[in-house]
């Protein structure tokens, strides 16, 4: 059981960000059916609103704290120095693992051209990294006999893990329908798979520190990320005060999160 801190209702892995790598590729290595949730402000606020995910952050393998507001609310919940564990640096950790075990990896999800860029740059990076296979997925939902030959492509192709670009929320409940289904860690990554790809520009180190990488990221999509951020930034900012300020009982020992079988 891997300990978590509960933050504003859902549970979040408190582990350094070497532990929690080494957990996902020792997964891998057993080509064990896992669920990993990349989680931020966005994705706690969405899982107040949706109960489904918020059942499956609940039952997920690993939570990790990508945003820097999920860092602070561990630090100072817990008093423990607490790393961030975000999607682009999960990306490159696990593979530099993976490449030293022979793990092998599938992407799924984005579109052919931003995976046919990955792949350029993973074999600059990763010169012996394995890639299993590369798929990139339509908008609308699988058939039924679409998704079973894409299960069938995974599990022969001996991957341990499964990198998933969807989307929050859509990742997640694509990982949680195929847990037990598709024998591999499967990572929800988000939008690191363009960024990655060098489509889209990460923000500068200080910037990500210093908890403004969602400014940053709405400065390159106002469009698509005002309405996000309008909405889900001040009612977790409300609902984290009222934690810090109402449950001084969480500052004792971090909760075990139950794994399942």
């Amino acid at each position: 059981m891997l300990p978590t801190v509960r933050i504003v209702g859902c549970p979040v892995t408190a582990l350094p960000f070497a532990t929690q790598i080494e957990t996902m590729v020792n997964w891998a290595l057993e080509r064990s059916s896992r669920v990993v949730c990349v989680a931020n402000v966005h994705m706690l606020m969405e899982a107040r609103w949706q109960l489904p995910l918020h059942s499956i952050l609940h039952t997920a393998d690993i939570v990790t704290p990508d945003g820097m507001p999920l860092v602070w609310m561990i630090r100072l919940i817990t008093g423990k120095p607490q790393d961030r564990v975000a999607g682009l640096d999960i990306l490159t950790g696990v593979c530099e693992l993976a490449q030293a075990t022979g793990v092998s990896v599938y992407f799924l999800g984005s579109q052919a051209a931003v995976l046919e860029r990955m792949r350029t740059r993973l074999k600059q990076e990763f010169p012996s990294l394995q890639i299993a296979g590369m798929d990139p997925l339509p908008f609308r939902p699988l058939t039924s006999k679409e998704d079973e030959e894409l299960i069938q492509r995974v599990n022969a192709s001996g991957a341990g893990v499964a990198f998933v670009a969807l989307g929050c929320p859509k990742q997640e409940y694509w990982m949680a329908q195929h847990r037990q289904k598709i024998q591999a860690v499967m990572i929800g990554l988000g939008g690191a798979f363009p960024v990655y790809a060098g489509i889209q520009r990460r923000a500068p180190y200080w910037v990500r520190q210093v908890g403004l990488e969602w400014l940053y990221r709405l400065i390159q999509e106002p469009k698509r990320l005002w309405s996000r951020y309008a909405t889900t930034i001040p009612p977790f900012v409300c609902l984290a005060v009222k934690q810090i300020l109402t449950e001084p009982a969480e500052r004792s020992p971090i909760n075990s999160q139950p794994q399942p079988k």
